[in-house]
């Protein structure tokens, strides 16, 4: 190879970095996301964040992740949740589904709820970003967790 030419370095594992409920999606009632593909992921473990970007007072916001092994039939309960939110702000969440080999698909389900005086329609402004954890990462934080142990 001449001193001229680079190398490149290509990354055929592409890791998994998309939404399960859109940037800037704005809901008044319950929903669901879209299926999101986890089949291809090379570490099965996931950060999720909820970011709420606008609301109305005196309202609350359940967000729910659903688990699928088709994208068509959804298991009776989610596998987890983000706590309760009734205001804006960024809410991580650690996904694992590591133990969970049958999961092929992800997605989140919303319920909305609205008290007090004014308007009984709630009004969210929300988002939930899905990435792939690097195996390298959960190895530096497993190692760092034992430590403190």
């Amino acid at each position: 190879m001449q001193s001229t030419e680079r190398e490149v370095c290509y990354n055929f594992l592409a890791m998994i970095d998309t939404f399960l409920v859109p940037q800037k999606t704005v809901v008044q009632a319950q929903g669901d996301g879209p299926a999101v593909d986890v089949s291809g992921a090379v570490n099965r473990v996931f950060l999720l964040n909820l970011e709420i970007t606008n609301i109305v007072e005196q309202e609350a916001l359940d967000v729910t992740i659903y688990t699928s092994a088709d994208g068509t039939t959804w298991g009776p309960k989610p596998l987890t949740n983000f706590p309760q939110k009734f205001y804006r702000g960024q809410h991580p969440l650690l996904l694992d589904l590591t133990g969970n080999l049958d999961v092929k698909f992800v997605r989140a389900h919303w319920e909305v709820i609205r008290w007090g005086r004014g308007a009984e329609t709630p009004m969210f402004e929300f988002q939930v970003a899905m990435k792939e954890v690097p195996a390298e990462i959960l190895k530096e934080a497993t190692a760092e967790a034992k430590a403190l142990v």
